[in-house]
């Protein structure tokens, strides 16, 4: 069976979420379904969008695993975005951004030890 996710992060301001989202991501939309939506394909059937809803703006937790974390953390430091903290759950570690409403946008995968 095919599992896909399409999730959904809403926000107060359109037009600067989506250049957040654009550095955080490292590429520009997908698509965009209309005027207050941007749509990015983080995989085969699996996406992240932007929605514009201030009622609901901020209150959104999501996680992308990647194969090498640290080292899209790096990419994306370079962009402009950095983390406000780091989990460390054994050899799986979660980075945490922040967007500018308050939601969460961890980056997480296996971290293998030195050496």
């Amino acid at each position: 069976m095919a599992v896909g996710i399409f999730a959904g992060v809403p926000v107060r301001d359109y037009a600067s979420a989506l250049e957040w989202y654009e550095r955080l991501l490292g590429a520009e939309p997908a698509f965009h379904p209309n005027d207050v939506e941007a749509v990015w394909r983080l995989a085969e059937d699996r996406y992240l969008y932007i929605v514009e809803d201030a009622g609901r703006a901020g209150g959104a937790v999501c996680m992308i695993w990647r194969d090498d974390p640290a080292a899209e953390v790096e990419r994306i430091a370079g962009r402009g975005p950095r983390p406000v903290d780091v989990e460390k759950h054994g050899n799986v570690w979660k980075w945490i951004f922040r967007d500018a409403d308050g939601n969460e946008i961890g980056l997480g995968g296996e971290v293998s030890p030195p050496g």
